[in-house]
């Protein structure tokens, strides 16, 4: 049996293989990527109208696995440019096909995937309710503020600016709208009273929140086909690619039904 040897000062000191032990564990604990050492966690970059079922998403997702998702909502466009920037996202739930696209293109990501499709709705609440349809709930009286996602960077407000010109409505109310950086903060101005109508996700009129008022799908906005895609500087490409399959398990999918996705 190999014993301490003495330093002169009567306290023991390790033998030199141990030294050596030591710090060859130091060396790989050191060369191990953070997410190793500590819990598993994914970065999201996930479109604003997708939020609510994402999180319930997510936390079936970490509760089956024990690996943690991230989100970082916002609107597709600006999720696109940060990517584009570096951002360190692992994953990209975009609000449309043509984003993710763009990125496998540029060889960015790998082949993206759709993993729900949306509507386009007008919510409101109080005096804007009862209409027909979303045209005569535009035209009531009293409807001075409309809510729209920046058509620029929102695949929603883009289908929305699309069924106003299409119902030749655009010049009727474009003097009226509020233009907001992306559909969840489209739906926020309605609640909180800063618009009386908005353009917002389906999902966001299905909410616990927005069931307290009504909405109006637009038909003339066609079903918003949402992509996802893993991007591939991600270090934690295994665990990346394990949550997009997750999102078509039967819990995912659950979960989109009941925020009227399909």
């Amino acid at each position: 049996m190999g014993d301490f040897r003495s330093d002169g000062s009567g306290k023991g000191c390790p033998p030199p293989f141990l030294f050596a032990v030591i710090f060859c564990a130091a060396a790989v604990l050191a060369s191990l990527p953070a997410r190793a050492l500590a819990a598993e966690t994914l970065t999201a970059a996930v479109a604003a109208n997708f939020m609510l079922p994402f999180k319930e998403i997510a936390a079936a997702f970490e509760s089956e696995t024990k690996i943690k998702v991230q989100g970082t909502f916002s609107s597709t466009g600006n999720l696109y440019a940060q990517t584009l920037s570096g951002a360190p996202y692992d994953v990209f739930l975009s609000a449309d096909e043509k984003a993710p696209g763009k990125l496998y293109e540029q060889g960015l990501s790998e082949k993206p995937f759709v993993y729900a499709t949306g509507r386009a709705v007008l919510w409101g609440e109080g005096k804007s309710c009862g209409a027909k349809d979303w045209k005569e709930a535009l035209r009531r009286k009293g409807i001075r503020k409309i809510g729209l996602a920046n058509p620029a960077t929102a695949p929603y407000g883009t289908a929305a600016e699309a069924a106003l010109k299409k119902s030749g409505l655009w010049k009727e109310v474009s003097g009226r709208l509020v233009i907001a950086q992306n559909v969840g903060q489209a739906f926020q101005y309605a609640i909180t009273g800063g618009t009386d109508l908005s353009f917002c996700a389906l999902s966001s009129a299905l909410s616990e929140r927005g069931m307290k008022g009504c909405y109006y799908l637009v038909e003339e906005a066609p079903p918003i086909k949402q992509a996802a895609c893993l991007i591939k500087r991600s270090p934690g490409k295994k665990e990346a690619a394990r949550f997009l399959k997750f999102l078509d398990s039967p819990k995912a999918i659950e979960i989109k039904k009941r925020y009227g996705y399909i």
